[in-house]
């Protein structure tokens, strides 16, 4: 397998004198969907917003193609290649669907590549396309997840994190926003996704890692952890 695109070890981070991770180990290699998964709570935000450089970490190294990232701004982050989708999606209200994609293309200056991605985004999300230049806050909720996705898709980056995919969703839009990272993964994205549905999670993913407390409590093949009858009690129902 090739080096990892992310590498987290010994991540401790919270807020303020408040602990969610301690001494968290990951990592995500280029191609690959990978889940993070476990019950409300458990530290699955709290993490993606340590790598991106919301939160500084209190302990441990981060690494993103081989440079270490633990710490940097979130500007400096996003330039380095990593996109994060928050949860609530957390679009511009009185900005339309076009322009809200826009603004995850502010720090690139290519634009002929900035068209083309703005079509690709387009085709894996049709709605927005005959949608973009409406209010992207009046979106339903799911049209708002696609949108929210879009944005990061726009600034190209190597590592795309989507907090929470179907959250508060129909089971058809999450169908169609699984599809979408299907084919976006198909064409190279590596992913790094939250997800509390476990199903949908484990569907998706080449790899997951189970997070309860702040801390990593089991991780392997997402099919392989679906099959295992101690994880399908804790978290399938079956």
């Amino acid at each position: 397998m090739s080096e990892p695109l992310l590498a987290l070890e010994g991540v401790t981070s919270g807020y303020g004198q408040i602990r969610v991770l301690w001494g968290m180990d990951l990592v995500v290699y280029p191609g690959e969907i990978v889940a993070l998964v476990g019950s409300n709570g458990a530290g699955k935000t709290t993490l993606l917003r340590t790598i991106s450089g919301q939160l500084a970490p209190q302990a441990g190294t981060i690494r993103f193609n081989g440079a270490p990232i633990e710490g940097a701004r979130p500007d400096v982050v996003l330039r380095a290649g990593i996109a994060h989708v928050p949860e609530g999606r957390r679009l511009f209200r009185g900005l339309t669907v076009r322009d809200n994609l826009m603004l995850g293309a502010y720090l690139r200056t290519d634009r002929e590549a900035i068209a083309r991605d703005l079509d690709w985004v387009f085709d894996l999300f049709p709605i927005l396309r005959d949608r973009q230049r409406q209010d992207a806050t009046t979106l339903s909720g799911g049209e708002q997840q696609m949108c929210a996705v879009g944005r990061g898709i726009m600034s190209r980056p190597r590592l795309l994190m989507i907090d929470e995919l179907s959250l508060g969703l129909s089971p058809r839009m999450v169908e169609h926003l699984s599809e979408a990272l299907i084919a976006l993964n198909r064409a190279g994205q590596t992913i790094l996704l939250v997800e509390q549905d476990v199903m949908t999670a484990f569907e998706l993913s080449h790899r997951a890692y189970i997070v309860e407390s702040g801390r990593v409590t089991r991780s392997g093949v997402s099919a392989e952890l679906a099959r295992d009858p101690t994880v399908s009690e804790a978290y399938l129902s079956i």
